[in-house]
């Protein structure tokens, strides 16, 4: 995929139809160690944080990708077209505790160019995080009532909130200056 460096003032990214419709692929690890694992993620969001832009993303204690999130600094979040849309519901319905969903569903990891975890030859947009905080939700402080009927297991989601350090997509995310 001919991607190509985006400075954050030109990045156009629709950030609703990006999480609710189109999803990312979230990545953590080491790519050079050959120790990573990814996710497709439809929760999550951008914005400015400490003066910093961030991504914010939720992950379950039950998914394999935690671990990961948890034992390394850095991740990618990975947009994709339509043509890798069965990759990302493998990616999503699969756990890599299981086997090699990457080489499963045909994405080929490439070095990222700050961070150690990876991104993908084929995706459209890569952004590369550096994780700045993370904390588990808690029940006590859900405000909605709607919220709860998300965790009928009671697997609340961990909050990491990492700092946008770089971002390379196509001509289709790259707005005017």
């Amino acid at each position: 995929m001919k991607r190509q460096p985006i400075d954050l003032s030109q990045l156009n990214l629709p950030v609703f139809r990006s999480w609710d419709q189109e999803w990312f692929l979230l990545t953590a690890g080491d790519f050079a160690a050959g120790k990573y694992n990814a996710m497709t993620v439809g929760w999550g969001g951008f914005g400015i944080m400490w003066k910093k832009p961030m991504a914010l993303v939720v992950v379950r204690p039950t998914r394999h990708t935690r671990g990961f999130m948890d034992g390394y600094p850095d991740f990618t979040l990975c947009g994709f077209g339509s043509r890798q849309r069965e990759a990302l519901e493998y990616c999503g319905s699969h756990s890599g505790r299981e086997g090699d969903k990457i080489a499963a569903c045909g994405l080929t990891p490439v070095a990222s160019e700050t961070v150690g975890a990876p991104g993908f030859e084929e995706a459209e947009l890569i952004v590369e995080c550096r994780q700045m905080y993370r904390q588990d939700f808690d029940p006590a402080f859900f405000l909605g009532t709607f919220i709860e009927g998300n965790y009928p297991n009671k697997d609340y989601h961990r909050m990491y909130l990492g700092e946008v350090l770089a971002v390379s997509g196509t001509a289709r995310y790259r707005g005017s200056p």
